[in-house]
């Protein structure tokens, strides 16, 4: 949905191309609804200021004598980049012990006009101040950029550097069907390229996660001439244990793959894959129940392997690194990264 502002810009810029292309400003203005006094102020308006000239202006006039001190309102500005992660009372109680009295509220609204509204705002003002004066940090603020990054990372931001880099792997509950029983699918996720591969088993054990691995994604990283160099998952028993005990985390050191946990208590770090299974299930198997009876685990992931086709071939992902491309084609053009990073 565009913003009001941006629907008022569309139909003021249509209304001086479409006189432009008719060559008759009368017949435009009838077409468009607007008088030609209107017109030719939009006219002038662009002349002298650009696009940017037509978007509607605030008449509100600001009632300075309401304001605080400019020598206050330095302070609250300085305060938010030395004290990030404080929030606006503990600002206001911390600027007072120093003389400075301003309320919470007036924090409020003094880190509104400075664009340090929120955390991640002040943040931004922090590291543009580090890039442009080279400041020391401080240990709050290093705490507080620290904890940006856990938060980010709790969010599903995955740092990923090519096809390959970093996978992500989690184990999705189908259902239970009549003669078949439980169904479990494995799933792994590129996280760069968001191909995904699946499987279907009536079991969750490492030996099912390893297999997935063994059986779909090696082999296709291996056309590829891709490694896979790590592996994300949650903290259960299928793919947690002891290495020499543990059937998936033999595989993985066998096959010289690293493996990295989500945080505790926290499954939207593989983000990833949580937004894939909410996709799978509104796309595919909620549309496939409801057509057609499966009786055996080998039809479902019949079809499965159809759909899968069809989201890593032809369908269009607007994530990061997709920008409105197939999977396999972010794929693709992300070997020419790795081949850059690549040392023999």
């Amino acid at each position: 949905m565009l913003h009001s502002n941006e629907r008022i810009i569309k139909h003021k810029v249509g209304l001086l191309n479409l006189a432009d292309e008719l060559g008759n400003v009368a017949q435009a203005c009838k077409m468009m609804g607007v008088s030609r006094d209107t017109f030719y102020r939009y006219k002038e308006a662009v002349e002298e200021g650009g696009v940017e000239a037509l978007f509607e202006k605030s008449r509100r006039v600001p009632n300075t004598k309401n304001r605080v001190a400019p020598q206050v309102e330095a302070a609250v500005v300085q305060y938010a980049t030395d004290e990030p992660a404080h929030g606006q009372v503990r600002v206001s109680n911390e600027l007072r012990k120093t003389g400075i009295f301003v309320s919470p509220s007036g924090v409020r609204s003094i880190w509104l006009r400075h664009d340090l509204g929120n955390f991640k705002q002040r943040l931004k003002a922090l590291e543009t101040k580090v890039a442009e004066e080279g400041i020391i940090l401080t240990e709050s603020q290093v705490q507080a950029l620290e904890r940006k990054q856990l938060d980010d990372e709790a969010c599903g931001e995955i740092e990923t550097a090519h096809p390959g880099y970093l996978g992500s792997q989690d184990t999705f509950y189908v259902g239970t069907f009549k003669g078949v029983g439980r169904v479990y699918q494995q799933t792994y996720v590129d996280t760069y390229a968001k191909v995904a591969h699946c499987k279907l088993y009536t079991t969750k054990t490492p030996i099912t996660a390893a297999d997935l691995l063994n059986d779909r994604v090696l082999p296709f990283y291996a056309e590829h001439d891709l490694p896979v160099l790590r592996i994300l998952t949650d903290r259960g028993t299928e793919y947690c244990g002891k290495v020499e005990q543990h059937d998936y985390q033999l595989y993985l050191a066998v096959n010289d793959i690293e493996h990295t946990r989500t945080k505790a208590r926290h499954p939207q770090t593989n983000g990833i894959c949580e937004r894939f299974h909410k996709t799978i299930l509104q796309e595919f198997y909620q549309p496939a129940l409801r057509k057609k009876i499966y009786n055996t685990l080998e039809q479902l992931q019949g079809d499965l392997d159809d759909w899968l086709d069809y989201y890593n071939n032809e369908r269009t992902h607007q994530g990061k690194k997709c920008c409105g491309r197939t999977p396999l084609e972010t794929l693709i053009d992300g070997k020419t990264i790795w081949k850059e990073k690549f040392v023999n």
